[in-house]
Formats: C-alpha cells, structure tokens, sequence
C-alpha cells in the first residue's frame, strides 16, 4: 500500500515561542484541495516517564500542582529530555531528582506520539530496577510529593481514574500488561 501526505503547505508561519514549545501556523490545502490552517505544537524536549519497581513490585509515584487543569494530580516520575541528550541519560536524572531513587537497570517499554493532531511531541517509558535511595533534588519550579505503593495500588487508581496523565495511564498499562505475560 502507497502511502502519501495528502496535506500541501502553502506557507508556515511561527506564531508563539518559549524555552519549551513553539506554535506554527501552517497555511495548507487539505485533503479535499480546500485552503485552511493547520496548527502544530512543537515540543522542544522529549517526555520521559519511568516507572521503578523494587523486589516486592513496590513504586514510588509523584503528586504535584499542575498548572493548566488548576489540580494536584498523581503521576510517574517524568521530566523532560532535550533534543541532542540521551533518554536514558534523562531517565536516570528525573528519577533521582524527583524520588532521590537510583536505578541499576532500565527497561525501554514503550515510545509513544502523545497527541498527534495538535503536537509533535514524543515520549519514552522506562521500568527501572535493582532501586537504591539517595536524596531527591527536585527543580525549583517542583513542589513535589513521594508515595511509595504496591504496583497493584497504583494499577487500581489508574482504572479507577484518579491518575489522568496519559503518559502515567500509558506506562501503568503496558507494565501490567508486561507483567501478566511473564516478560516484567
């Protein structure tokens, strides 16, 4: 099967830029050969998530203030990843900054385009393994809070919605999944 972009852009424009995102507007004919805008969300960084698990399939997860939905929310440990540095790299210092955790071992399990339609952005799941602790050094735009759970404690909220991040709901369910079929 030939698979062609059936989008042609006239023109593109940046509308809006920060240290983390820009906004493009891209003037375009569409499938249908009528003239439009399409806007695209670049993220300047990758989102990494990791999800640790001691010997007793225990995890520590995060809860914050966030910013756009006015909530306290619960996550995984995420944090960003720029462009041009490893994920890996990335995933070992979010999970110390913001869990004073340390990992010997990191399972990549999953890579994802969080939406799509509107962005660009990419992300990167990691499961981490063989925990120690140290102190956690959060970034001064974090207030952040540690709970440590059972992995099956942090599936149930998870399906019974009060974790709503996508990157957290992600990794939550690929991991289980992983783990009914003996490869977790």
């Amino acid at each position: 099967m030939e698979v062609r972009n059936p989008w042609t852009v006239l023109s593109k424009e940046l509308k809006y830029e920060n240290p983390w995102m820009c906004v493009q507007e891209n003037k375009v004919l569409n499938p249908a050969g009528k003239e439009g805008i399409y806007g695209v969300v670049h993220i300047k960084d990758y989102a990494i998530a990791i999800l640790p698990l001691d010997e007793e399939n225990n995890t520590w997860i995060v809860g914050q203030y966030r910013f756009p939905f006015d909530t306290f929310e619960w996550e995984i440990i995420e944090g960003g990843c720029p462009v041009g540095t490893s994920p890996l790299e990335t995933a070992r210092r979010e999970l110390h900054e913001e869990a004073g955790l340390i990992a010997d071992h990191f399972h990549l399990i999953l890579e994802m385009q969080l939406s799509n339609s509107k962005t660009d952005e990419v992300s990167y799941s990691y499961i981490a393994k063989g925990i120690s602790f140290t102190d956690a050094e959060p970034e001064e735009t974090e207030q952040l809070v540690i709970r440590k759970l059972p992995f099956e404690e942090l599936f149930k909220m998870v399906m019974k919605g009060d974790i709503k991040d996508a990157l957290s709901v992600a990794t939550v369910l690929k991991a289980k999944t992983l783990m009914e079929q003996g490869k977790l």
